[in-house]
């Protein structure tokens, strides 16, 4: 089904694989006659050929980008136009579009999302935006529908910013790496291994995008094989996928942790922009005749079976037949894990879910940017067709993914089909993906078309005792599972037909409600600010010395920005940074904000002019130890705060939160044996927190233990490839050693400056 190439590979007009090696350029030659070095066949990428058009330093080894296009949804524009604004801003220089997909049922916190929408709306206005009202669409399908553009790039404020399959080179990043690009900044970044995943051959019916997406990320995702890398799509087989398939596939590949996506494009790409009325937008990109490629991933589309990823990640994916015939194994080690992931807290139960030798789930989702789509809908309402889904405690929820998709399913039939069987059709909103709708009852297990399945995504709250969870599946087999009122089913097991459905795109709906400045700037707009909207509070340079004290410790193997900071009702307060920070780690660490409000009273203390021990008085002894080794080391070259130690924090979505709460708590630095992704280091480096890296093995500290950094502020200046400093124990110093890993000297003049913030500061 799905196979990996160790090292890299040449491909040869778009067909021919050549694995690299020795005798690879005298088989290339006899192909085309022609000699190329590696270095040249890289360059006929298609990504190599969309960030050099977008790189604007000259050097392709150290890219500095320039997007397009910038989007963000409403758990996100208020914290990047604030910081936006502190440093500045006068009007968007570019496209920007501000959707209003996750905090859409003003459940929570009163007044708060509709402020949130209404400050969205008059920065529209102001700075020359646009503005897509709560209900009409999520913000990825607005992008494809409104935004994509061949062989353009857009830079997106969610982790799943992904529209290669259109031939656009997207990417998801945290609120700062946005605000650079609105004052004019770049994005910076070393160039990116490029690994083709080549196609071949057609999906069987029954197959969807989520199955060939929960395959490859199955395959690549714990190997760390496309790891900030771009994937590449090329190869027979995509031409055998409709745009509506690709579109499917393109989203999930954030959940590999690969940096972006691109496509080869072709007349179904081309039809799809006519469509929606943007032929023009449209562009045929293909590699060149000789490509090389870091490495390539081969899918034998034909062989791909439905698929279900069982909680809590996307890549602890089976196919449901494999599950299915050993359910009690595969259950028992889900459970297994379960109490992992969930620190034990509370038990997972599945294996009772068997009746009758049938694994029997609770609950159907088809939701948002991934599973909203239309193809996906209209396939989910043909095996639905003439069926229901029962009396009993099963329940079928479909959320298209724009307004548009919902009136031509209504148009076409397939949402009568639908709501016949006794399911609800919803509006466009992403909370099925992240926890804000549709929770399942306490032990319940949803399959879901959506995004992600960690820990808590569908809204359960472990620190009251509750557990549901998620499995992720494509529409079509939760259709077939829906149709067997919850017996788990694969949708090959449908035996009658899947129908072609032609999509007619209504422009009008768009027209009537959204508000398109057409990059109109409007200075005398008065910004409506809610009484949660609060500016970022005050943040400090970095001091010569720091002391930082550990006051969370997580050996997880992968910790995601979901359990560094909680999704779900949480986003009401995605506008108010000290609001917001009180569930910092709050599902995973309860005990976290006590202890960093406990250390950072120290600071508080320093910064006004007092003694940090008077408000710590435990910093008496602190001191007294560093001093003996140090004794230059005072409380006005000293700064104080928290540090956390996760082994490979931040994978995920790309919200700035995850960062910038541990920061608005006092905190300076996160130390990991690695990053899961490059955006949640960023995030770290644009909230001025070091991005500590320390070897793998028994860690030399433990948690509520104190650390000093002598000369901290120094290392960074020098770009010290070592940081040296100590744990600081009833004994004295123990010196241990930590790096920075690679940093622009912008990143750096970031972390001296204490915040992003403080670096464009007018």
């Amino acid at each position: 089904m799905i196979t990996l190439q160790q090292g890299g590979a040449y491909l040869v007009n778009g067909t021919q694989i050549v694995p690299d090696g020795p005798e690879a350029a005298a088989a290339i030659q006899s192909m085309t006659g022609k000699e190329i070095t590696r270095e040249k066949a890289a360059e006929n990428t298609i990504a190599y050929g969309i960030l050099k058009s977008h790189n604007t330093s000259g050097n392709m080894e150290k890219l500095k980008i320039r997007f397009d296009k910038l989007t963000s949804h409403d758990i996100t524009f208020v914290g990047i136009i604030q910081t936006a604004r502190a440093s500045g801003l006068q009007k968007f220089p570019m496209p920007y579009v501000l959707t209003n997909c996750h905090n859409s049922l003003c459940a929570v916190g009163g007044t708060i999302n509709e402020d949130d929408h209404m400050f969205g709306l008059t920065c529209a206005k102001k700075y020359g935006g646009v503005y897509v009202p709560p209900h009409q669409a999520v913000i990825h399908q607005y992008a494809r529908e409104m935004l994509a553009e061949g062989g353009k790039m857009i830079l997106g404020s969610d982790s799943h910013t992904r529209y290669g399959a259109l031939g656009t080179m997207a990417m998801g990043e945290g609120g700062p790496e946005l605000v650079k690009q609105l004052l004019h900044q770049t994005y910076d970044i070393n160039m990116p291994g490029v690994v083709a995943v080549y196609l071949t051959g057609s999906p069987v019916k029954g197959v969807g995008p989520q199955d060939v997406a929960l395959a490859i990320i199955g395959a690549v995702f714990r190997n760390g094989y496309v790891k900030n890398k771009v994937m590449e799509f090329v190869g027979p087989g995509v031409e055998n996928l409709s745009a509506d398939f690709r579109i499917g596939v393109d989203v999930m590949t954030t959940e590999t942790t690969c940096l972006s996506s691109i496509w080869r494009t072709d007349a179904q790409i081309e039809e799809f922009y006519e469509i929606h009325g943007r032929k023009k937008d449209y562009a045929r990109l293909d590699p060149g005749q000789v490509a090389y490629y870091d490495g390539l991933i081969t899918v034998d589309l034909s062989r791909v079976r439905p698929m279900i990823a069982m909680p809590f990640h996307p890549s602890n994916a089976y196919t449901i037949e494999e599950l299915n015939e050993n359910l009690e194994d595969i259950l028992d080690e889900t459970e297994k894990n379960a109490r992992v992931s969930l620190d034990g807290a509370v038990e997972l139960h599945l294996r009772d879910k068997v009746k009758n030798g049938k694994f029997m789930v609770d609950q159907g989702i088809i939701a948002g940017c991934a599973g909203g789509g239309f193809e996906n809908i209209c396939a989910a309402a043909d095996i639905l067709k003439g069926k229901y889904i029962g009396s009993d405690g099963f329940t079928l929820s479909v959320y298209p993914a724009s307004m548009p998709v919902y009136m031509e399913l209504i148009r076409n039939g397939c949402a009568a089909s639908i709501l016949e069987t006794g399911a609800v059709l919803k509006t466009a909103f992403c909370g099925p993906c992240f926890g804000a709708g549709d929770t399942p009852a306490n032990n319940a297990f949803s399959i879901r078309h959506s995004t992600r399945n960690f820990p808590n995504r569908e809204g359960s709250k472990l620190q009251n005792g509750q557990i549901a969870s998620v499995a992720l599946m494509d529409a079509r087999s939760i259709a077939a599972t829906a149709a067997n009122q919850g017996a788990l089913t694969p949708a090959t097991d449908f035996d009658g037909e899947i129908g072609k459905y032609q999509y007619h795109f209504d422009s009008q709906i768009y027209a009537n409600r959204v508000f398109d400045s057409h990059g109109v700037a409007d200075p005398d707009v008065e910004i409506q600010l809610g009484p949660n909207i609060k500016d970022w509070p005050e943040m400090e340079e970095l001091p010569e010395n720091l002391v930082l004290q550990v006051v969370s410790e997580i050996h997880d193997p992968v910790t995601t920005t979901d359990e560094l900071i909680p999704s779900g009702e949480t986003s009401s307060y995605r506008s108010n940074p000290l609001g917001l920070a009180e569930f910092t780690l709050s599902r995973k660490d309860p005990g976290y904000v006590a202890r960093a409000k406990e250390i950072q009273k120290a600071e508080k203390e320093r910064v006004q002019g007092g003694h940090p021990c008077q408000a710590v008085p435990v910093l008496k002894q602190v001191m007294g130890t560093v001093r003996k080794q140090y004794p230059q080391a005072n409380h006005e070259n000293t700064g104080f705060g928290s540090t956390i130690f996760a082994v490979k924090p931040g994978d995920g979505s790309a919200r700035e939160q995850a960062a910038s709460c541990q920061k608005v708590l006092g905190g300076w630095a996160n130390i990991a044996n690695e990053y899961a992704t490059k955006r949640y280091r960023s995030n770290l480096i644009n909230w001025g927190m070091l991005p500590f890296l320390i070897d793998q093995g028994e860690l030399p500290f433990r948690n509520l233990d104190y650390l000093f950094f002598p000369g901290i502020r120094q290392a960074v200046e020098q770009k010290s490839e070592i940081i040296e400093g100590y744990v600081v124990g009833e004994d004295g110093l123990k010196q241990i050693r930590l790096r920075l890993g690679d940093m622009t000297d912008q990143e750096r003049q970031i972390i001296l400056k204490g915040s992003l913030i403080n670096y464009n500061r007018v």
